[in-house]
């Protein structure tokens, strides 16, 4: 199982069972993973320049992330500049590591077999007594794994329920007075994550990662996995609406004001709720399981 790779059995057990909506803290244990990915495998990754541009971001707090033309040269991602970069205190992102690295690519490939949940995978490389991102949520559960160093993590409850997409993402409905607060009551939950171990962060709930020994470099793994919702399933129950007529029918500009409007609104409904009614589900599931286990949602 995939899954094992990052987390001990009980972890796996847990997380398949009932999706924590606790952060939690494993010891992962020697696995295939400390053979495939190592820091001086990450490193390389990052100093061979094969990691393409647009997948890189280079943050330090409170400063937003750089743009890429501060680590590319003619086009490509220049690693000389990364590299002077993170001696300035920038922490690296590698992003999207399932797309170039082909162990990892099989393991997120893996992950979606045996959850149905489509994944990412970032690296995080971030200097001694320094930080990258700072306060934010994300819109799904993360796996967090400890590669190399010690990074601190500092959550706060979800202060929004059950982001997803576009909907409540931190950054659209964020208010100046969300740090202060938090830091003023300090962290439910901090962690103190060290090489060979593991956390779970559920979605919506706030993280502040940083490294504060002022001689380590921490190096991790994020694990981003998209959880499926009811959203998601009435999607796929309206999928196949495209193959009625009616559906396809034009909506004429001046039906799109006013009571006429109301109308055409009207009609769509009742189209909707007779499609729906009208479904065989025993023939809808099979699509249903393709899509979970083949769509990646790379934009959202």
């Amino acid at each position: 199982m995939s899954l094992r790779l990052l987390l001990p059995e009980e972890g796996v057990t847990e997380l398949l069972a009932s999706w924590p909506d606790e952060p939690r803290v494993y010891e992962r244990g020697k696995s295939a993973l400390h053979e495939t990915v190592t820091a001086e495998s990450i490193r390389g990754y990052l100093y061979t320049g094969c990691v393409p541009a647009n997948e890189i971001a280079a943050v330090k707090a409170p400063n937003p992330s750089l743009s890429q033309n501060a680590y590319m040269t003619n086009g490509r991602t220049d690693r000389a500049k990364l590299a002077r970069l993170y001696e300035r205190g920038y922490t690296i992102r590698l992003g999207n590591l399932q797309r170039v690295v082909p162990a990892l690519s099989q393991i997120s490939e893996a992950i979606q077999t045996e959850t149905s949940y489509s994944n990412y995978i970032h690296a995080f490389l971030t200097p001694p007594d320094n930080q990258g991102l700072r306060h934010h949520w994300d819109q799904q559960m993360a796996v967090i794994v400890q590669i190399a160093g010690t990074k601190r993590w500092q959550l706060w409850r979800p202060p929004v329920a059950a982001p997803m997409r576009e909907y409540n993402e931190s950054f659209r409905v964020w208010q100046d007075h969300f740090i202060p607060a938090w830091e003023a009551a300090g962290p439910d939950v901090e962690v103190d994550l060290k090489a060979g171990q593991s956390l779970l962060v559920p979605r919506g709930w706030v993280h502040n990662p940083h490294v504060v020994d002022s001689d380590e470099h921490s190096i991790h793994l994020t694990f981003a996995i998209r959880e499926r919702t009811q959203l998601w399933l009435a999607e796929r129950l309206l999928a196949g609406a495209i193959a009625k007529e009616e559906f396809r029918r034009i909506v004429l500009p001046r039906q799109l004001g006013g009571e006429v409007l109301m109308e055409q609104l009207s009609e769509a409904r009742e189209a909707l709720v007779k499609h729906v009614e009208g479904l065989d589900l025993s023939e809808v599931a099979p699509t249903v399981i393709k899509d979970a286990l083949t769509e990646l949602e790379y934009t959202t």
